[in-house]
Order: C-alpha cells, then sequence, then structure tokens
C-alpha cells in the first residue's frame, strides 16, 4: 500500500496540473493589507490625479517601485513600498477606491470572505481624520460586496512604532464602528524594539467591549513576541507566527487552544523571515494541527493572489486535495464572523467544494467530513 506521503504527493501533482481547480475553490483571505494590495495603475492615476510625484528608479517601470517584495531583504527594506502607496491614500475618496477595487481583485480569486486591514492614523497628511477614513474605507468595502457578493470585515491596525495613545484612540475608534463594518483589532508594524505589551491598554478596550483581535507576531521577532501577542494582549489569531516553531511549549498552547495562524508564505519568502519555502515551517504546523490559513497579506508589495498562495503551498508541501480543503476550511473557521453567519458558510462552501473536487478528479478523491 502508497504510503500517506506518495498519496499527497501524487495528488498535489494533479491539482498542479489543473490549472484552474485552485482558482474555482471559494476561499478566505483573512490577512490582506488596503495599503498593500492596490493596483499599481491606480497608484499611478491617484498621484497623477493629486499631484503626488512618487519616486523614480529611472527606469520607468513603476512596478520597481511598488513590489518590492521581488528584491528586499528583510521586512524593513519591504515596508518600504508603502511609503509610495500611502502618499496616495489621504484621501478619503482615494481609501473608498482602493476599498472596492481589493474587493473586486479578490473576486477573480474566488474568494468568499475577506478582512481588509488598515491604520487611519496613517491616512491624515491632508487634514482628515480617522473616523473620515475609516468610513470611506467601509463604504468602499460594502459597494466592492454589492459588486461582487463577496462578504468582507474592516480591521482597524494599531501601530507597533507609534504611541501607544494613538492604538487606544484606534481601538476606541474600532469599537464605535463594531457591527458597522469593523470586524476586529490588529497591531501591526516592525516588532523588533516595539513590544506588543506597550499597547497594552489598546487590547483591554478592545477586549472589554467583546471586539476581536488579532496581532502581528512572529514575523519579524521570535517567539516570545508571539506570547505576548496572546496572553498579554488576548489575540484570538496570531498573524504570521512564522517563528512559533521556536517554541515548543508556545506551540503546543496556540494549538489546544486552537488560536489560528495567518500564514502569508509569499511576503514571508520575500521579507526573508524563510530562506526557502521548504523551510517554511507551515507543513510542520499543518501535521501538528493547527489551525493555518493562507492569505496574502499584500497582493500589490508581494504580486501575488490567493491562487497563488495556494499553489505554493501545494507545490512546495505536497498538500493533497483533503490538505487543500482543510486548510480552505479553516480559514471559513477562524473568519471574524457571528457564528450563525460563519456555520452557513462554512456548510455553503463545504458542499461548493465537494462538487468542485468530484468534478474535477472524481467523487472518489471527496475527503469525509471533519466536525466543527
Amino acid at each position: 500500500m502508497d504510503s500517506k506521503s506518495e498519496q499527497q504527493a501524487r495528488e498535489a501533482k494533479m491539482i498542479l496540473e489543473h490549472p484552474e481547480f485552485l482558482r474555482s475553490l471559494p476561499k478566505t483571505d483573512l490577512h490582506l493589507h488596503l495599503d498593500g494590495s492596490l493596483r499599481a495603475e491606480t497608484v499611478e492615476a491617484l498621484a497623477r490625479e493629486q499631484g503626488v510625484q512618487l519616486a523614480d528608479d529611472g527606469s520607468g517601470d513603476l512596478s520597481q517601485l511598488l513590489v518590492s517584495g521581488r528584491k528586499c531583504s528583510s521586512l524593513e527594506e519591504y515596508l518600504k513600498a508603502f511609503e509610495a502607496t500611502l502618499s496616495v491614500l489621504q484621501e478619503p475618496d482615494a481609501v473608498r477606491r482602493a476599498a472596492v477595487e481589493v474587493v473586486q481583485d479578490v473576486a477573480k480569486e474566488n474568494v468568499r470572505y475577506v478582512e481588509v486591514r488598515f491604520s487611519p492614523i496613517l491616512h491624515l497628511e491632508k487634514g482628515h481624520n480617522e473616523r473620515e477614513i475609516l468610513e470611506a474605507m467601509i463604504a468602499g468595502l460594502e459597494e466592492g460586496s454589492s459588486d461582487t457578493g463577496v462578504q468582507t470585515g474592516a480591521i482597524v491596525c494599531g501601530m507597533r512604532n507609534i504611541d501607544p495613545e494613538a492604538s487606544q484612540r484606534l481601538a476606541r475608534l474600532a469599537v464605535d464602528f463594531r457591527n458597522k463594518g469593523v470586524v476586529g483589532f490588529d497591531l501591526a508594524g516592525a516588532e523588533e524594539d516595539f513590544p506588543a505589551k506597550d499597547h497594552i491598554e489598546a487590547f483591554y478596550t478592545i477586549l472589554n467591549n467583546n471586539v476581536n483581535c488579532t496581532c502581528h507576531a512572529g514575523e519579524g521577532y521570535g517567539p516570545e513576541s508571539i506570547h505576548q501577542a496572546i496572553h498579554h494582549c488576548g489575540a484570538h489569531r496570531i498573524g504570521h507566527g512564522t517563528r512559533l516553531r521556536e517554541d515548543q511549549d508556545l506551540l503546543a498552547y496556540v494549538n489546544n487552544h486552537r488560536i489560528p495562524l495567518e500564514i502569508c508564505l509569499s511576503s514571508n519568502l520575500q521579507t526573508g523571515v524563510v530562506t526557502d519555502l521548504k523551510n517554511h515551517p507551515f507543513r510542520m504546523y499543518y501535521d501538528e494541527g493547527i489551525r493555518v490559513t493562507l492569505n496574502s497579506d499584500n497582493t500589490l508589495v508581494s504580486n501575488t493572489n490567493m491562487t497563488r498562495e495556494y499553489r505554493l503551498a501545494v507545490e512546495a508541501f505536497q498538500l493533497g486535495i483533503s490538505d487543500v480543503r482543510k486548510i480552505i476550511i479553516n480559514g471559513f473557521k477562524s473568519a471574524f464572523l457571528p457564528i450563525k453567519n460563519k456555520m452557513a458558510l462554512l456548510s455553503q462552501v463545504s458542499n461548493e467544494i465537494d462538487g468542485i473536487v468530484a468534478g474535477a478528479f472524481g467523487p472518489e478523491f471527496v475527503p469525509p467530513r471533519d466536525h466543527y
């Protein structure tokens, strides 16, 4: 009898030879930054309309500036592209347009639920306030959802490298817009030298008002960053979590408490968190039973989309058909949605996935259902 790994390898080959299979599957994207996911042509158009001078390397190729993932060697270098995108996102109309287009773009990859995160405090250079900017973002998500049928939610981000009082202010803003388009709160930005525990008051405000929260951790710094995110800040999910494997006790805690990891393969490779996808801990986490999800992070800066992220995972980790299904279901299980909405969506997409698998490969490849 063939081993499980041999069967997975055969199925991975089948998936990769069926180019539209991964695109056709309903998916989530729970970790997507608005300011890293604009269309390049939109950045150019907004710059022209607003009279913003974008940096030029002399090649005339704007993508060299915006798709920093091609050539960066660290998280800090990766983040430089955001200077350009943020320069054209200082007007509510621009924020709204970017949000509409993000939803339209993920719909092309058959993403059914997307959480788009951003920090309103980074969009105030032209005198608008955080509330105006957040309202524009939510309006854009709603318009995109109306256009495509994709369910959406906004996540408000505090910033590690900005005064914790600003994070507290943003937390209160997230509370104000709870159930009005905002589904959660996050802490983003460079990890090293900017510990999450400095922003504990913001997370207290969030948790005390029954708002969901996630936290970037274990990307640019070690497992102690993840420890702070969970035990100091009460994070319900972890953004990235790549270095969790360095602390086996913490890894067991994350697994036992079903704390999802928002894995972003392309950006982890591009920022130097891993040197090679085969060295990425994703497969180990999955085999351990951790609730791993796949996400794009920044579709423009990383030059990716959700179909590509799944293809990378199938190729690098030899995922079989049931593996892909389970990871997709993990995404829906981990969504910041009310439980009734989540269960309805899970039932719908589970049936749809099984129909797509049966149509592509035959009913014998439809795996048994797992329990919620």
